[in-house]
């Protein structure tokens, strides 16, 4: 039993939320009118019911005083009772015995209660009682009068509030389905905003036309949700068209490296298949053409890994963590020294705390010193520093190189980028760029200047983090020292 009386409101909480937006608002509309309707009748009801018995009971009393004052004048056994018109009021004499008189042709009434007794031994000066038999119901006013009482009684009457009840319920059917009628209306003009919103959203999505802007409109709620999906079409066109960038940029810097790979690899098919592979490559052409080979080879790897991260943008499974930024600046400058030997990196660093992804800064750093170590002379070391700065940690790497002219400034961290002056040195323009990215999902800044030393100086500025407490610090040694 308790389970199908528990599965009543779940089937009616999933019917209700199978209802359009519109039929519920109908709904609810229909609905508060009903149960206001009602209130109003119950209030309305309590009110005239009052009013009416207040009425009552006043002409009752001045009734009683009336009749009252003829009994005291001939007394309760002689005074003159006139015969019952047949309608109206009731009236009854309580003689000092107990006994009763009452009008000739009058119904009879309620035998006299022990509290109207009361009243007629002079206990009380009067009482007013109701008596509700299941024919008719009384009211009965008593008063005191000479060595008795007299009582004067109506006939409780409902008709005036049941006509009026009556009326109530029409006017209350009349206003749920008035109600019902302009909450429809109320809502499909309220909703057609969104109504034209959705018949937008499937048009973009029907036709995959992020450039149709959805017309702003309404007010408040509506125009906010407007201009919310239009910010998002926005997103997604600039994504997309970062994509489509990323793809034009791609294939135009995979066509070099792929184009002088293939040739190379189809002159040595050719004179392979002529047989006059040894005789037309001298041992020190042939070395240098696979040299040549594995340089390519080399840069498309680059490149492609390169793309591959740049394409993931700041999606990483990576957690972030507060690290010593100087322990990822000596590995980066482990790692450059270990895939270019002729990098001489000069270490000038500090103990530094800041929140962020370890190997995302390493890689960015590593970018920093390989850029760095292709325009430093070969007996001019890369210089690498890092200092706090107020509440930033800033990274420095300079070289003694030509620098980057004025012109280029603006454009170093472009994706694909490379100056006039760098074509001929190996590179696909997205080092940097990766840079820019990994410092701006840290909330830093990437910038470029020149160096003292007449080369380039690019800056790093990071937000510093505040060192973990030693515990945690020894914990994590300890954790090292075991792995």
């Amino acid at each position: 039993m308790s389970r199908t009386a528990g599965r009543e409101p779940r089937r009616l909480t999933r019917w209700w939320r199978r209802r359009s937006l519109r039929a519920r608002l109908t709904v609810i509309a229909a609905t508060a009118i009903a149960v206001s309707v009602f209130v109003a009748f119950q209030v309305a009801s309590e009110l005239l019911g009052r009013e009416l018995q207040d009425t009552a009971e006043n002409q009752l009393r001045a009734d009683s005083r009336v009749l009252a004052t003829y009994t005291q004048r001939a007394g309760l056994a002689q005074v003159q009772l006139p015969p019952y018109p047949g309608s109206g009021r009731l009236v009854r004499v309580i003689l000092p015995d107990g006994s009763t008189r009452t009008p000739a042709g009058q119904p009879a009434l309620p035998p006299v209660s022990k509290h109207a007794e009361r009243v007629a031994q002079g206990a009380s000066a009067d009482l007013m009682e109701s008596n509700d038999s299941d024919e008719d119901g009384y009211l009965i006013y008593t008063l005191r009068a000479g060595d008795g009482a007299v009582q004067v009684a109506q006939v409780a009457d409902d008709s005036p509030i049941n006509q009026f009840g009556f009326g109530m319920l029409l006017i209350g059917l009349l206003c749920v389905v008035g109600g019902a009628l302009v909450g429809r209306t109320v809502a499909r003009t309220g909703l057609a905003p969104i109504d034209r919103l959705a018949a937008a959203a499937v048009h973009v999505a029907h036709t995959r036309d992020l450039d149709a802007d959805i017309p702003d409109e309404g007010g408040g709620e509506i125009r906010r949700l407007i201009q919310s999906i239009n910010d998002m079409l926005a997103a997604l066109r600039d994504s997309r068209r970062a994509q489509r960038l990323l793809a034009e940029d791609a294939a135009h810097e995979l066509k070099t490296p792929l184009t002088s790979l293939r040739l190379n690899v189809e002159l040595l098919i050719r004179l392979d298949r002529r047989g006059t592979l040894d005789s037309a490559l001298p041992a020190e052409s042939r070395t240098r053409l696979l040299n040549d080979l594995g340089a390519q080879v080399a840069e498309l790897s680059t490149l492609a890994a390169e793309l591959t991260d740049l394409a993931r943008g700041d999606v990483s499974d990576e957690s972030t963590e507060v690290l010593d930024l100087a322990d990822v600046v000596a590995a980066a400058a482990t790692r450059a020294g270990s895939r270019v030997p002729d990098i001489e990196v000069a270490l000038d660093v500090t103990s530094e705390w800041v929140s962020g992804r370890p190997a995302a800064l390493e890689r960015a750093v590593l970018n920093l010193i390989d850029n760095a170590g292709k325009w430093s002379p070969a007996d001019q070391p890369v210089q690498v520093r890092l200092r706090a700065e107020g509440a930033s940690v800033v990274l420095e790497v300079d070289d003694a190189g030509p620098g980057i002219d004025t012109a280029d400034v603006p454009r170093v961290f472009d994706r694909f980028y490379r100056a006039d002056s760098a074509r001929a040195l190996p590179g696909s323009g997205l080092g940097l760029s990766i840079v820019q990215r990994v410092v701006d999902a840290h909330g830093g800044r990437a910038t470029v200047a020149r160096s003292a030393r007449g080369g380039a100086l690019l800056r790093v500025d990071l937000p510093a983090a505040a060192p973990p407490t030693p515990i945690a610090r020894l914990t994590a040694g300890e954790d090292t020292a075991a792995r």
